[in-house]
């Protein structure tokens, strides 16, 4: 459900830590691994080198017309066919860049900086697996502790019905990741981007609703637990009904605004069903407590008594004696200084009120560097450098009153208090965390299609499997969590969460993106860039959801082992295709 994500098990932020910084050491390191291009090699070397860069060249300019666009990469497929990593990076040089731009461009990285002997292809290998590894940390972690703190906070302060909270801010909260990466993909303007973001958003609902969905009915035990048939039905129905939209728009093959935007209205139906359902069954009824009472505030507007923000943080361990007491206090040292490289750039620039983290420094230093940060965000983009001075200083100087205006307002004893201040910390708070993630989501979007054209792997395929799976494993740890230790009341949530949350990243996601992606071509309608993995996606993904309308009404309405079985193995062969037709085994 919505809060899966940021309540279940989390990785420790050490591993992810050690990988950034054994990254750092493997680059340092790298020099004697790297080959100079211009060094007085054996004769043959070099005359191979040489043909192949005149080859290179060639091409270059067979294909500088098509290649030199505005605001759009050439087409990454004509490296495959060069041969020679130095003719490799000079293609690279004479071209715009074929990939979705980040922060680092990785095909550079790659073949001009590591194309040289095969242990420096390696070390290139091995610090761009590190690099995913931090990324997928980092894009969830910022969901969790940030984004998902400030919608909850939000929607208390708010005062928004559960049910309406539930299916759109805290949903958003879940699905934050995948939404993130949705977008970024198609607002690349590549289409190895859009790919990657239409096979991520087709590949992480299939895997929740069938191997998530599986493993929990496996977990609830071999009698099963029963569902409550109206929630059941009634998303199953919206999810089959979005697929059917979105499998009409990816047959056509292009989409304009006007189409995006009623495939986005489909979930605002959803929401106001939720809603009126909810309304219905809470007529005459006292308001639960327990999980929805922080979303219902009955106090003044400026009371005190305001529900807290999650904790996410783990309880520190106790020593079981005196002896161990110090190592234990190095332990802690050595990972707080690992954790560091990657925290505190968040912390310093995400207002955060939560009480479990308050500190009025980071508060007033938050305040003034978040403007900073959005100006240099909005100042990196190529096509928006003409004012780039100006609107870095402006955003000093909105950064120097923010920070003032927080020092006079804040206690360094406790965060604000009460509805009208809280508001705008939690809103500038969802701000901040909503660009970090936008970010974080362009550079691994960047990052996979870039891995995709090194390897040789399509990256829609990457997106179908690898950015699925790691945006789905919280998903995957957090939901069987609750079915195994909530009782009949967890397993319900996490049945629901299983559909519920690819509903959401299926409609807005998808309709989201391709809305913008739309909105940006106008009068033109948008190209959808649709390969055999979306509609073997869409396919399995239709069969799963009739498998679990089929087999859970006739099973009187329980999640049992027959269930799971069943989702489990649609997706087994789901991926044995893509498996088959990635290794040439059929097509």
């Amino acid at each position: 459900m919505a809060l899966s994500r940021g309540r279940g098990a989390r990785t420790s932020p050490a591993v992810p830590s050690a990988c950034f910084l054994l990254l750092f050491v493997l680059l340092l390191t790298s020099s004697s691994l790297l080959t100079d291009p211009r060094r007085d090699g054996d004769s043959s070397s070099s005359s191979s080198n040489s043909r192949a860069v005149a080859g290179q060249r060639t091409i270059l300019g067979a294909t500088s017309s098509s290649s030199s666009s505005p605001g759009q990469g050439s087409d990454c497929s004509e490296l495959q066919s060069i041969e020679g990593g130095e003719a490799r990076c000079a293609y690279l040089r004479a071209h715009s860049p074929c990939s979705p731009a980040g922060y680092i461009d990785y095909l550079r990285f790659f073949y001009c900086g590591f194309s040289g002997a095969p242990p420096a292809a390696a070390a290139a290998c091995a610090a761009l697996a590190l690099w995913l590894v931090v990324l997928f940390y980092l894009l969830g972690d910022t969901a969790s502790e940030y984004f998902c703190a400030s919608l909850e906070g939000l929607s208390s302060a708010l005062r928004l019905p559960p049910a309406v909270a539930g299916v759109t801010l805290l949903s958003l909260g879940n699905g934050a990741p995948d939404v993130f990466a949705s977008v970024v993909s198609f607002a690349s303007g590549d289409d190895g981007g859009a790919g990657v973001g239409l096979s991520s958003a087709l590949g992480g609902a299939l895997f929740v609703s069938t191997v998530v969905a599986g493993v929990v009915a496996l977990a609830v035990g071999r009698d099963g637990v029963v569902v409550e048939w109206r929630g059941f039905v009634r998303d199953l129905c919206f999810l089959l009904l979005a697929l059917c939209y979105l499998l009409a728009v990816l047959l056509n093959g292009a989409v304009t605004v006007w189409v995006a935007v009623s495939f986005l209205s489909l979930y605002v139906g959803y929401v106001v069903l939720v809603w009126t359902s909810h309304c219905c069954a809470q007529q005459g009824k006292p308001q639960p407590a327990g999980l929805t009472a922080p979303l219902l505030l009955d106090e003044d507007d400026d009371d005190d008594d305001v529900p807290s923000l999650p904790s996410h943080s783990k309880p520190e361990p106790s020593a079981p004696g005196a002896a161990s007491t110090k190592a234990i206090a190095w332990l802690h040292c050595l990972a707080r200084a690992l954790c560091m490289p990657l925290y505190l750039p968040r912390r310093l620039t995400i207002p955060d009120i939560a009480p479990h983290r308050w500190s009025r420094p980071y508060a007033i230093a938050s305040a003034a560097l978040a403007p900073v940060l959005l100006a240099f965000t909005w100042t990196s983009h190529s096509h928006r450098r003409q004012h780039s001075v100006e609107v870095l200083i402006g955003g000093a100087v909105l950064g120097v009153v923010l920070g003032a205006v927080a020092a006079v307002t804040t206690d360094a004893g406790s965060p604000p208090r009460g509805r009208k201040r809280r508001v705008p910390w939690l809103a500038a708070g969802f701000a901040m965390s909503v660009l970090w993630a936008y970010t974080l989501a362009r550079e691994l979007v960047a990052l996979l299609v870039s891995i995709g054209y090194v390897v040789g792997i399509k990256p829609s395929v990457l997106g179908v499997t690898v950015l699925a799976w790691g945006d789905s494993l919280g998903d995957l740890v957090s939901n069987v969590a609750m079915a195994v230790h909530g009782g009949a009341g967890g397993a319900q949530t996490a049945v629901s969460g299983c559909y519920a949350g690819p509903l959401f990243n299926t409609v807005v996601g998808l309709g989201l993106s391709l809305a913008l992606a739309a909105g940006a071509q106008r009068p033109a309608p948008f190209v959808v860039p649709v390969d055999a993995a979306a509609y073997e996606a869409v396919g399995f993904f239709g069969a799963a959801l009739a498998w679990a309308l089929f087999v859970v009404p006739v099973r009187g309405m329980r999640i049992d082992r027959v269930y799971g079985v069943g989702l489990i193995a649609i997706y087994l062969c789901f991926f044995a295709v893509r498996v088959a037709e990635t290794l040439g085994l059929w097509s």
